[in-house]
């Protein structure tokens, strides 16, 4: 017969897993919050760097209207990692919750803790789900974002 030290445990470890797993998945996504908000800074710095010139030619202004398309793209991008980092933030505090729930019910063990716990589980998961959505919208509109630059240099060779 297993001592309840080592129930409690093994019902923890899948909360426990799945808060590890979701801070993995933060921590790339924060990464890529730096990599956007860096290029928005980017592309702003090289509008103001043409809207500095004394003469702006048709390629300049060009370039503008591709730089200020990228950013309003940039910025719904930026909109889907934040909604990614917020569901995985939500599944890590719901994780979190029903980790505590099982230690509490390994002194008073109740169905309708049981029901709780398991709710708390299932709608973490759920919350990590929604995150990788946002986040696979997020990784399509990169591309997007990235065909719009390279556009512009197919332009500039022909």
């Amino acid at each position: 017969m297993e001592t309840p030290i080592v129930q409690l445990i093994q019902g923890m470890l899948a909360p426990g897993l799945m808060i590890s797993a979701c801070g993995l998945l933060l921590l790339g996504m924060n990464n890529k919050y730096s990599l956007v908000v860096n290029r928005i800074r980017l592309l702003t710095e090289e509008k103001r760097k043409i809207f500095h010139q004394a003469n702006i030619d048709e390629t300049d202004s060009n370039r503008l209207s591709n730089i200020e398309l990228q950013i309003s793209h940039l910025i719904g991008r930026i909109s889907l990692v934040r909604n990614a980092v917020f569901s995985y933030s939500l599944g890590v505090t719901l994780f979190i919750v029903s980790s505590v729930l099982i230690g509490v019910t390994i002194n008073t063990p109740t169905v309708t803790f049981d029901w709780l716990i398991v709710s708390f589980f299932y709608a973490g998961m759920f919350a990590v789900f929604v995150g990788i959505i946002f986040a696979a919208i997020e990784v399509w509109k990169g591309y997007r974002i990235l065909k719009i630059e390279i556009s512009e240099v197919h332009k500039a060779v022909d």
